[in-house]
């Protein structure tokens, strides 16, 4: 009868294990009456709270690369949250209707502070999140808005991440010194047409008068979208200059790792 019952134990807590697995959810928002659906995920095999980091879509729009980057995320220990910057079911297939969704969500700063500030309260209520230790991640537009959050101070974050983001979001608006306490950490492609020399000098002048504590790195020949692996299929397809860089991608994803362990500990 023992060892029946120690099969028992053994077999419940290989159960109990499998279980124990990565969870993955879409949550619908509001924000001035108009619906958003953003994707959280989270490893249940962890207990209790842990940092949560916001992830800040493309111009494209909300779609599985966002989601793959909050379950990366998640894999590594951290509730993510990909939220929707343009309203539920607004995907551009096409570079002019990304264009205009863009022009729609960011023309006006304060309209995207404040679909960036809902989804950033609705991870500030999950169950898994430490309040205390929030961060975000953005890539092209969403690596402006990110960086424009975190000049403005509008919501608290520990620290950003920007890849192949628009630095144009980050300086359009003065910031005081002292008045934001982010750390920022930015990644760019030293051969990116829309993030010319003339804006990446604009950046750090901006970034340097406002006293934030930031990294830029430069990444040399690399082209946009350089973290998106199916970025080649675009860029074709619509005559853009949109280049997956493999080494570049790792590099950026690996110090972003460092980072976050940074600010969070």
């Amino acid at each position: 009868m023992k060892k029946i019952w120690m099969i028992i134990v053994l077999l419940s807590f290989f159960n109990s294990e499998a279980h124990a697995v990565l969870q993955t959810k879409e949550i619908k928002y509001k924000v001035g009456g108009t619906e958003f659906t953003g994707f959280l995920a989270f490893d249940d095999a962890k207990a209790g709270k842990r940092p949560g980091i916001l992830v800040v879509h493309e111009w494209w729009g909300h779609d599985d690369y966002a989601r793959k980057r909050a379950t990366l995320l998640a894999e590594l220990g951290y509730t993510a949250f990909a939220l929707d910057m343009y309203g539920s079911g607004k995907l551009a297939k096409h570079p002019e209707d990304a264009k205009k969704f863009m022009q729609a969500a960011v023309g006006q700063l304060p309209q995207a502070e404040k679909r960036f500030k809902a989804a950033y309260e609705v991870l500030l209520k999950q169950e898994t999140v430490d309040p205390k230790n929030i961060a975000a991640i953005g890539y092209c537009m969403g690596g402006g808005i990110v960086l424009h959050m975190a000049r403005t101070g509008v919501v608290a974050l520990k620290g950003v991440a920007s890849f192949h983001g628009n630095f144009a979001f980050a300086t359009q608006t003065s910031s005081e010194v002292g008045r934001s306490k982010t750390k920022v950490l930015a990644f760019t492609g030293g051969a990116d047409p829309f993030v010319p020399m003339e804006s990446v000098q604009a950046f750090v002048k901006s970034m340097t008068e406002a006293g934030i504590n930031y990294e830029l790195l430069s990444y040399p020949g690399v082209k946009h979208s350089f973290t998106v692996s199916h970025a080649d299929k675009k860029g074709k397809q619509f005559g853009l200059p949109l280049v997956y860089d493999a080494a570049a991608d790792k590099d950026s994803w690996q110090r972003t790792q460092g980072f976050f362990k940074e600010i969070f500990q």
